[in-house]
């Protein structure tokens, strides 16, 4: 049986800095993580992390973060034994990069997860936020390889979504179809340029990780929303576990 895994993902977007704070459990291995893109540099760790629904907080060396959540219209998706709840969020707090203070007040999304995902896991993935040409914000979360829809719960079992794909358009979330990824510089009609990447590769021979992160602009359409200028992440994973 495949071990059981979970995992809380929060990020935050906008021009002048985008972070992610997260933990995540294996069976019985855990490990937590944060980075920060500043505008110029990126900062990462992995120590101090405390996460929860309603906020973050990281003390590792000389950086501090300390942020609270207003949440907005999650959705939920059950494929099978897997789980996943994506909740669309008002990010306030103050991030500390040694004696540089910088306010956070920005769209983001938090990524619940939890369950006995297949031994071998590979998606491609993308969380970010954006705004119309007529003011309306956009926040969006966009998946192929986990609960995209390919692979439905047994008769009697399904969520009321097929799939986690959601473009949340003034704060209302709608499923959307599709939205085929090229690499890491593009998703539907959206084009990624990516400003900074967090990157890593790990194999404990039983247990195995392979994945890119890049924080990055995005510039084209979403389905629902339209033309569209954002931030956000793009992400690529594949896992032995």
């Amino acid at each position: 049986m495949p071990l059981h895994k979970s995992w809380q993902w929060v990020g935050a977007f906008g021009p002048d800095v985008m972070l992610c704070v997260a933990h995540a459990r294996v069976g019985v291995m855990r490990r937590s993580w944060w980075a920060v893109w500043d505008g110029s540099r990126l900062r990462e760790g992995t120590r101090g992390v405390t996460l929860s629904r309603e906020r973050a907080q990281v003390k590792d060396g000389d950086v501090r973060i300390g942020l609270g959540f207003l949440h907005g219209a999650p959705i939920e998706v059950t494929t099978g034994p897997a789980w996943t709840r994506k909740t669309p969020l008002a990010v306030k707090g103050v991030v500390v990069l040694g004696d540089r203070s910088i306010t956070v007040e920005a769209p983001g999304l938090l990524d619940e997860s939890a369950g006995r995902h297949a031994r071998r896991t590979a998606w491609r993935w993308s969380a970010g936020a954006g705004v119309t040409p007529a003011g309306v914000d956009v926040i969006w979360n966009l998946v192929d390889g986990l609960h995209d829809g390919t692979h439905l719960p047994r008769p009697g079992a399904s969520s009321p979504l097929r799939s986690e794909r959601t473009v949340w358009l003034g704060g209302e979330p709608h499923e959307v179809g599709p939205q085929p990824f090229d690499g890491l510089t593009r998703v539907g009609d959206l084009e990624f340029e990516a400003l900074a990447t967090r990157a890593k590769r790990e194999n404990y021979l039983v247990l195995a990780s392979d994945y890119e992160q890049p924080f990055g602009t995005f510039t084209g359409s979403l389905p629902v929303a339209g033309p569209l200028h954002g931030w956000g992440v793009m992400e690529r994973h594949e896992a032995l576990w």
